[in-house]
């Protein structure tokens, strides 16, 4: 099944959600940050954070928190088994902390195929606010084959 380029402008609704500390440690961890200001609420603070700063890429799994995360793909038919994850990019604009509340909205902003339409791509573009400030643009890139395409 091609991709259907009349995606392209697609918004899906916004959500918000917030980091918390523990999650914000865990990550920093887990990804090799040795900043004890993502750590550590009094470094960050003598750093001149508001509370721990939310480490590089960790948008990316505020925004897995939206509870209807797999709704694209479904509402266009898509089974999961046909994707690969193509790509993620982050422009940030202003630093976020443990406690923000942040919105993700959602909209594709590209579709397009290769090898003859058996690998479509869907290109969504998700912007991140906090009270209307941008804080980051996500770029995420969906990879899916056509199981019909020939092998």
């Amino acid at each position: 099944m091609p991709v259907d380029p009349a995606l392209v402008g697609t918004r899906y609704p916004e959500f918000r959600t917030a980091a918390e500390r523990g999650r914000l440690r865990f990550f920093a961890k887990a990804t090799g940050q040795h900043d004890p200001a993502y750590t550590d609420l009094d470094t960050a603070r003598a750093a001149g954070h508001p509370d721990l700063p939310i480490p590089p890429t960790f948008l990316f799994c505020l925004e897995m928190d939206n509870p209807e995360r797999g709704a694209f793909l479904r509402d266009l038919g898509i089974d999961i088994r046909t994707i690969l994850h193509g790509g993620q990019d982050f422009a940030y604009h202003a630093p976020a902390h443990a406690g923000d509340e942040l919105t993700f909205a959602t909209e594709v902003t590209d579709v397009y195929s290769k090898k003859g339409g058996a690998l479509g791509f869907i290109v969504r573009t998700t912007r991140v606010t906090r009270d209307g400030t941008p804080i980051a643009t996500l770029t995420s890139t969906t990879v899916v084959r056509d199981p019909k395409a020939a092998r």
